[in-house]
């Protein structure tokens, strides 16, 4: 649940500043004038009163899609279908209200700040939806996503971890996206035939040691998968997550990831345990673990390890995830 109410301290903390490149992307994606325009996921999931206001509230914020408080609000309560203490009533152990997760001395600061249109005389509630959305976006507008200016930092203030960023930015590509697999068009070649190959075996099942159907597995394990994906781009990568770690072109710190990246966890001084390949928006398709099936999912998640990432298909043509 979001800790809307710490996020100044958050915000000091932990803003991280986007590069040019990974930052025109993100704008590209989330931002622009118009809005993009809800997919079949979107109409599925989100209840119809909630998406209409999701699109009008973004449009008082220029620069801001939709997408993104959409997806702030399925991360944080699902629309408000959860049945969790603080949703409805109440609130949960950190002290948030409401569909969209708020502390009340938030939720008041920015109330008094930005009027709540169709309100009429009634003072604004953190549980009703119109006042929460309404209040979301106009906290992410006063944070940076206004004009399209740092909406990375925006989200960090409303709940300042990198997990949540990544989260967020994937489910709101996940509901406007025909793909749902972000960047790729931006890949360069070799990447793009890795996160094509590693697309056609999502639902196939982890197997410890797999090498996929091709070599007469039922599925992959994470580091089989990625050298499954860059053998079908022409590259050769060592079998482990380990040797994939160490051999592959190490990506900046800091640096936005592309297209095409390995993403990598554990320690590098300890051992590096799992690996899966980026696809843009946040997310990489992985081979998980046991009991479980090869798919997309955050790159960045509470209570991850990661340890960095590499880049086997360097290009000067590469564009930005």
């Amino acid at each position: 649940m979001t800790r809307v109410g710490i996020t100044l301290l958050g915000a000091i903390l932990l803003v991280i500043t986007l590069a040019a490149a990974g930052a025109s992307s993100v704008l590209s994606v989330f931002g622009g004038t118009g809005g993009s325009q809800p997919n079949r996921t979107a109409l599925t999931d989100i209840p119809p009163s909630y998406l209409t206001l999701y699109q009008q509230a973004a449009a008082t914020c220029p620069g801001l899609d939709w997408s993104v408080p959409a997806a702030i609000g399925k991360v944080e309560t699902n629309h408000g279908r959860s049945t969790l203490p603080g949703v409805h009533s109440g609130s949960n152990n950190k002290g948030a209200e409401g569909p969209m997760q708020f502390l009340r001395p938030t939720f008041d600061a920015v109330t008094a700040k930005h009027l709540i249109p169709q309100r009429g005389k009634r003072a604004p509630s953190p549980y009703n939806p119109r006042d929460a959305i309404y209040a979301a976006v106009d906290y992410l507008c006063d944070s940076g996503a206004r004009g399209g200016r740092n909406l990375h930092q925006a989200i960090l203030a409303y709940n300042p971890a990198e997990w949540y960023v990544s989260k967020v930015l994937a489910q709101a590509e996940d509901y406007q996206s025909a793909s749902g697999l972000g960047g790729t068009a931006k890949a360069n070649p070799p990447a793009r035939e890795a996160i094509n190959y590693a697309q056609g075996q999502l639902g196939l099942p982890y197997v410890w040691g797999g090498n996929g159907p091709a070599n007469g597995d039922t599925g992959f394990d994470c580091s089989g998968l990625t050298k499954a994906a860059y053998a079908a781009a022409g590259i050769s990568l060592p079998r482990t997550a380990e040797e994939q770690f160490r051999t592959g072109h190490q990506v900046p710190k800091g640096q936005p990831l592309l297209p095409g990246d390995l993403a990598f966890y554990g320690t590098p001084d300890k051992g590096i345990h799992h690996v899966g390949l980026y696809v843009g928006g946040g997310q990489m398709i992985n081979a998980p673990n046991f009991g479980e099936k090869i798919k997309i999912a955050p790159y960045r998640y509470q209570g991850d390890d990661y340890a960095g990432a590499t880049r086997p298909a360097i290009s000067a043509s590469a564009g930005s995830a």
